[in-house]
């Protein structure tokens, strides 16, 4: 049921409502644990527009790269609760795997929107696993693609996203095995991997670019190197949260930046009160954590679809008829 134009459309219109200061700031709460870490994402929106009601989400997700090779499980598992915002009542718990996965595609499509030439016609995606699938349909969404490059540390799994996705986007794709070489030539450069290091510098991206930086989600983690941010327009999904942990905390610790470089809060764009792109020659960043905005613009969407498809079983959660 989550569908990825709706999806988009309602992660835009979350952005939108905090960009109008009609949503909250969203919330998050970081675990480690050996092999991984956990992180809750908390995040409140109010009923009109696409939504019949007040809604507040949490997700609790796990977050362990060697789970595939390890134990044949998901890296990312975890699970939403959805909330009536107005009296607290549980609404439903949903499976967090892909809603995490689509609702980070989706800001990307939503930052694109904003911060990608609209004559761009070629992608680069480093990693691809299913973020590195979302993100580029999510990206033929917003923008006429005609050419993509894909790039992933095992030349297989790269050999494999061309072929199914050049199938089922009618798109070029081509595997790359320089990814450097593949971003230098592209229009829009998304990178969505577990990296702990550095995959571009400022020397790899071409004037007029847009880089999506999504793997960044815990202060570990980095995607790009701080000089590829100071020579750029940095986009932050979540101020507080990017610096903390996304590639503006690695640009912050290393004095590459300051936070009053970063031009904007995706949510100002949206909501019109900071201009998205400048100029056709410059750089622009979107430094993408993933905000429970996100998450909750997603599982309202589902649980809405879901009360209107039926045949449904209802469980009272909350021991009172909701």
């Amino acid at each position: 049921m989550l569908d990825l134009d709706e999806c988009i459309a309602a992660v835009e219109d979350a952005f939108r409502l905090r960009g109008e200061a009609r949503a909250q700031p969203a919330g998050i709460l970081g675990f480690h644990a050996s092999g991984g870490g956990f992180h809750v994402k908390a995040a409140a929106l109010p009923s009109g527009g696409r939504l019949s009601r007040s809604y507040f989400a949490a997700k609790i997700n796990g977050n362990f790269p060697a789970n595939r090779e390890r134990f044949g499980m998901p890296s990312i598992q975890g699970v939403v609760l959805l909330c009536d915002a107005d009296n607290g009542y549980p609404l439903a718990l949903l499976d967090s795997i892909e809603i995490t996965i689509r609702r980070t595609g989706a800001a990307t499509a939503v930052a694109a929107k904003h911060l990608a030439r609209e004559n761009s016609r070629v992608a680069a995606v480093c990693g691809c696993g299913r973020q590195g699938r979302i993100q580029l349909a999510a990206l033929t969404r917003v923008r006429r693609l005609e050419q993509a490059w894909a790039f992933d540390r095992d030349a297989d799994v790269s050999r494999r996203f061309a072929a199914e996705m050049s199938e089922v986007l009618n798109l070029g794709v081509e595997a790359v095995s320089d990814f450097a070489a593949a971003a230098r030539r592209a229009d829009i450069v998304v990178t969505c991997t577990p990296s702990r290091e550095p995959l571009l510098g400022a020397g790899d991206v071409s004037p007029g670019t847009f880089v999506a930086a999504v793997g960044a989600d815990s202060p570990e983690k980095q995607e790009l190197d701080p000089g590829l941010l100071a020579a750029a327009r940095v986009v932050v999904d979540s101020l507080e949260q990017c610096s903390e942990i996304g590639e503006l905390h690695h640009a912050l610790e290393t004095g590459a930046l300051v936070r009053s470089n970063v031009h904007a809060e995706l949510s100002e764009l949206v909501a019109g009160s900071k201009p998205g792109r400048l100029s056709p020659e410059e750089i622009t960043v979107f430094d993408s954590t993933g905000t429970a905005l996100q998450d909750a613009a997603a599982a309202a969407l589902v649980y809405e679809k879901a009360l209107k498809q039926g045949p449904r079983r209802l469980l009272d959660f909350g021991g009172s008829a909701g």
